[in-house]
């Protein structure tokens, strides 16, 4: 048999179990994000997160080392869904303004969509910066994005260029403080939910789209 032959032979036996394997790690990825949304990251155990996915204790320490790995593996797959989805978002747009718009409206649309997932990174923001260092939060930012935060200074300058946005913002500072900007807004909102509602008297939808036209109208020339 020759060495290709066997190379095929090879990789179409190891597919079911790169298969078996994934699935395997998406069943515990997904009991424990089921248990951090009802109890929190910090009221869920390792050995919870086991009898949940209805697996072995060896068989979760085959994917993971600990809690902490598994909280790292949710957020690597909210980064990465959320940079495809706002890539998508900002490719259809025009201007650099219209790109930014397009980033916070897709900000705005987790928020009120998908109100469980803006909170478990709110608590990840809260263990993080007790617990964790900025160089693992680097290091995976460097994975799903190798460009890293270097977009948003050259999308400052394009908007500058075609006129869109104010000519004095500094480039390699506007964005970041925009981002921060909206990231706490939106996790503090869907975090503090009803309360906030109850506290200003409007849903947490309607005030984080007012923080985005404020944010909008400081940005755009005029």
């Amino acid at each position: 048999m020759s060495n290709s032959t066997t190379q095929v032979g090879e990789s179409s036996e190891r597919k079911p179990y790169r298969s078996h394997r994934e699935r395997q790690r998406r069943r515990i990825l997904d009991a424990a994000g089921r248990l951090f949304e009802e109890h929190g990251i910090e009221g869920v155990t390792a050995a919870e997160i086991v009898n949940a996915a209805g697996i072995r204790a060896s068989t979760f320490y085959e994917y993971f080392s600990n809690k902490d790995d598994v909280v790292w593996a949710i957020v690597a797959d909210v980064f990465e869904e959320g940079a495809e989805r706002g890539k998508r978002a900002m490719d259809a747009a025009g201007t650099a303004l219209a790109k930014i718009s397009a980033l916070l409206e897709f900000m705005a649309d987790d928020l009120t969509h998908r109100p469980a997932k803006v909170r478990f990174m709110a608590e990840f923001d809260a263990m993080y910066a007790r617990q964790w260092s900025p160089e693992r939060l680097l290091s995976l930012e460097a994975q799903v994005s190798p460009g890293g935060f270097g977009y948003f200074s050259s999308l400052i300058r394009e908007g500058i260029e075609d006129g869109s946005l104010r000519p004095e913002l500094d480039p390699d500072l506007t964005m970041h403080a925009v981002i921060n900007a909206v990231i706490g807004a939106q996790r503090r909102l869907a975090s503090l939910g009803s309360r906030v509602e109850l506290e200003y008297g409007h849903r947490i939808d309607r005030l984080f789209r007012e923080t985005i036209r404020v944010i909008l109208f400081g940005l755009r020339a005029t």
